[in-house]
């Protein structure tokens, strides 16, 4: 069948946009890709609008993307997205990956969703040190006047005409206190950044800034515990709205930008039709009918802009999806005549930008620089290839290259639709920094990261750590010189995946990964510790050496080591003998050469939703000897959303099989001393359900089985225990929180170790999470506790006698406390393991 020219040009551009939307879903790391016709037309649509509009809340996740999605695309206005913090503190349902490590996986998920929805990201310094129940908490671990400087700070740079907070700030102690301390910090600086004697250092960079308004977010949930709440006395935004340049609906963008956040299991459905969204007024001049009343977003808000205006409107007029090089003269007089107006002008330097890469994307012109390695160390050379073509038959031609590290000039008369490219070769300069992200450079504290430049506050990330500028000289009546950036990248074509890339990261020239995270010594015996050195340069030569803490032993004192070549890699051996008594401490890893010393290890993050991340934590690992007696007894462990609990009791002399779901078989189950089931199992393993009754006559028949915390929400059974559970939001927060021993001479508080008050010192981050708040009587409750001001939590451990064997359900952190090396909690969990194995006391019979 023949298709009309018409239903065919019609056809081409819906598909042209479903993939563009698709490729901008997926992006990675890489140059930036070709836009669609209809992407830059909707470009032209922006260019029209003047206007920011800032959301902000405590987390990664937090945002309400359909809002973000439907100011960045509908209403056309700059949209950003102040996210407090990194979500360091969540759990990962995708690796093993914690605290910083978490906080660099979601900072990237973050960007992908803005990638998807047209938003931009930006943080504060907090750093997410775990759940909190209440602001005067959260307020006491971070550092307000830090907090609330960089929101004033970020407001002042972004100049949002109206800022949105996700939460309330008047629901103290009715919801996560992160959420309701993000609502009063954007409170607060709403005024703050208008006020020119707060934080008046940060006018060296830039103004006073007052927004028109601010406003919650509200919607019916915050309000489900009453019947029927009113929700007409709200300012109504429909946000369900079709874009047809996109071909979707800004709900169906909104569930694919909440979807990147899949760590936290957040992937959403997508929503067609009608959305309506609540705003309640908070302070400023309030609005009626409309988000921005008395808000110019046009042109005629920056003076001297008519020329500019019309010469836009002209050309979005003219657009011709079929050449949108014809745009370009327009463009470049709108450039010209931009480029005429006061340049400290806030809003015509973002203009600049955008008008600047529209006729770079109307001129069909694509480059990339990429690198033949993924990595180089300071001191070493460097080859830079460079690609660039033009699909379009204007007339542009290359100036020169500017590269990172130099420059080279390099006039090109870019021909249509023909590659051109160069190869350099430079040395890259020693000193340059390390691939590290600023925000973990320094130590941070429990609430704070530490990062002493105020430029780099609010960034998502590092600057590219070398990039190249095509210089661009665009003929015609109003010519232009304009640069094309792009980032260094390393690519390669995978033989699965195709081409990828990922960013260039500037290393050190060795590094060494200890290959635990924390050493257990149960009694004297000394053990290996293997550290891995990897030559990141070639001809590197020195001597590693472990440091350890007063009364600790290692054998030998230094270790003689060359790799030839870059890459090499050599496992190294030392055997540490631990001291008399229980002692918690650091072995760091030190490698010395060239009169320098280097204390990184290697972790590369790598996850196909996100670019791939390498940092380099410091090399070390944490030292525990413990007061601890086992017995050596074979486990069996059920994963769940991914815990390092395995490793960890491996350490301390448990023989441990992960059990996958072929495994699970009355006979093999059968020899297992217990079976312990990992954190969030019953939520994220939906063959549970299936193998629950067997579990259960593993129990009964003798075996112990030690279930540790799930949520309730998506359970794949109710069943998880032999006798009925109610699993709750209960949890303790405060690490310090008094622990009350409410049966001290249970079993699993004597043997076969004595648990103390003391076992209980040095957890991190919380006690526990999740804890049931109902359960059968068959039960016992072993453990009470609270945080302050709260009503006493029994349901933290609970154990039962089922048939011949015993079920202990816990929401106690160990996922958490035992990779930290919190000597108490091997100590507990070691006597869950052994519950019921005690042997029973010798009576003498009497001669």
């Amino acid at each position: 069948m023949k298709i009309p020219a018409s239903l065919g040009k019609a056809l081409s551009l819906v598909i042209l946009a479903q993939l563009s939307l698709l490729a901008s879903v997926f992006a990675q790391a890489g140059p930036e890709r070709s836009k669609s016709a209809s992407e830059i037309k909707q470009a032209l649509q922006k260019m029209q609008v003047v206007g920011t509009v800032l959301y902000v809340a405590a987390h990664p996740d937090d945002e309400n993307t359909r809002m973000i999605t439907y100011m960045a695309n509908d209403v056309g206005v700059e949209t950003a997205y102040l996210s407090l913090t990194r979500g360091d503190g969540g759990q990962n349902l995708i690796g093993k990956e914690v605290r910083e490590q978490m906080g660099l996986i979601r900072t990237q998920e973050l960007l992908a969703a803005r990638r998807t929805d047209g938003g931009q990201q930006f943080f504060s310094r907090a750093n997410d040190f775990g759940y909190s129940k209440h602001p005067t908490e959260t307020l006491n671990i971070w550092d307000k006047e830090q907090v609330l400087g960089d929101a004033v700070w970020v407001i002042r740079k972004f100049r949002p005409d109206v800022i949105i907070t996700r939460f309330s700030p008047g629901r103290d102690g009715k919801t996560h206190g992160h959420h309701t301390t993000s609502a009063k910090i954007a409170l607060e600086a709403f005024s703050a950044a208008a006020d020119p004697t707060r934080y008046p250092e940060q006018l060296k960079y830039v103004e006073p800034w007052q927004a028109k308004r601010i406003v919650w977010n509200t919607s019916s949930w915050f309000f489900r515990s009453q019947k029927n709440p009113d929700m007409s006395k709200y300012l109504q935004v429909d946000v369900g709205t079709f874009n047809p340049l996109l071909g979707k609906s800004h709900g169906e963008i909104a569930a694919a930008s909440r979807s990147m956040h899949k760590s936290q299991g957040f992937g959403a459905a997508m929503q067609r039709g009608m959305e309506i969204e609540y705003l309640e007024h908070l302070a400023g001049d309030s609005a009626t009918t409309d988000l921005f009343e008395e808000i110019d977003l046009t042109w005629a808000r920056i003076k001297g802009s008519d020329k500019v205006s019309k010469t836009l409107k002209a050309a979005l007029t003219d657009f011709d999806m079929e050449k949108p090089h014809e745009s370009i003269p327009q463009l470049l007089e709108a450039l010209a005549e931009l480029k005429k107006l006061p340049q400290e002008n806030h809003y015509v330097k973002i203009k600049i930008q955008q008008l600047e890469s529209l006729i770079v994307q109307c001129a069909g012109i694509w480059g990339e620089a990429s690198s033949p390695v993924f990595s180089v160390t300071p001191g070493d050379s460097l080859k830079i290839d460079t690609r660039i073509i033009k699909r379009s038959p204007y007339n542009v031609k290359i100036k020169q290259i500017v590269y990172g590290i130099g420059e080279k000039v390099s006039a090109i008369n870019l021909e249509e639709n023909k590659m051109a490219s160069s190869e350099e070769t430079f040395l890259l300069p020693k000193g340059t920094p390390l691939s590290q992200p600023y925000w973990i450079k320094e130590t941070p504290t429990l609430g704070m990261f530490v990062v002493n430049d105020q430029t780099l506050i609010g960034k998502p990330e590092n600057d590219p750590s070398l990039s190249v500028a095509f210089q661009l000289q665009f003929e015609g009546e109003y010519p232009a010189t304009i640069s094309l950036n792009t980032p260094l990248m390393y690519r390669w074509v995978d033989p699965v995946d195709g081409e990828r890339y990922r960013p260039l990261a500037i290393t050190p020239p060795v590094t060494a990964n200890i290959e635990e995270q924390v050493y257990i010594y149960a009694d004297k015996t000394n053990k290996k510790i293997n550290v891995l050195l990897k030559s990141h340069t070639a001809g590197a030569k020195g001597d590693l050496v472990l440091e350890l803490p007063e009364g600790w032993g290692v054998s030998p004192e230094k270790k003689a080591f060359e790799l030839a070549e870059k890459g090499d890699e050599l496992n190294v051996t030392f055997k540490i003998t631990p001291p008399e008594g229980q002692f918690v401490g650091k072995a760091k890893a030190v490698v010395k050469m060239g009169g320098e010393s280097y204390n990184y290890s290697l972790k590369v993050i790598d996850y196909a939703h996100i670019p791939i991340q390498t940092i380099f934590p410091p090399a070390e690992a944490k030292l525990a000897k413990l007061d601890i007696q086992t017995t050596n007894k074979r486990i069996g462990y059920i994963m769940g959303a991914g815990d390092a609990v395995p490793e960890a009791l491996q350490q301390i002399g448990y023989s441990v099989d992960l059990l996958s779901d072929t495994e699970m078989s009355p006979e093999n189950l059968r020899q297992y001393d217990a079976i312990i089931v990992g954190v969030r199992a019953y939520n994220t393993n939906p063959r549970l359900k299936y193998h629950q009754d067997m579990l259960m006559d593993f129990v009964e028949k003798g075996g112990n089985m030690i279930v540790q915390y799930n949520t309730s929400h998506r359970l794949v059974t109710e069943d998880v225990g032999p006798y009925p559970i109610t699993l709750s939001r209960d949890r303790v927060t405060v690490e310090e929180a008094p622990v009350k021993f409410l049966k001290p001479s249970h079993e699993v508080l004597s043997y076969p170790n004595t648990i103390t008050e003391a076992d209980f010192n040095g957890w991190v981050q919380e006690r526990g999470l999740y804890f049931p708040n109902k359960w059968d009587e068959k039960y016992e409750a072993i453990l009470e506790m609270n945080d302050p001001g709260e009503d006493a939590r029994q349901g933290s451990l609970l154990v039962t006698k089922y048939g011949e064997g015993n079920y202990i359900y816990t929401g106690l952190s160990f996922f958490r406390e035992l990779p930290a090396g919190v000597p108490g909690a091997y100590r507990l969990l070691s006597n869950l393991i052994e519950y019921g194995k005690k042997p029973p006391l010798k009576v003498e019979k009497p001669r």
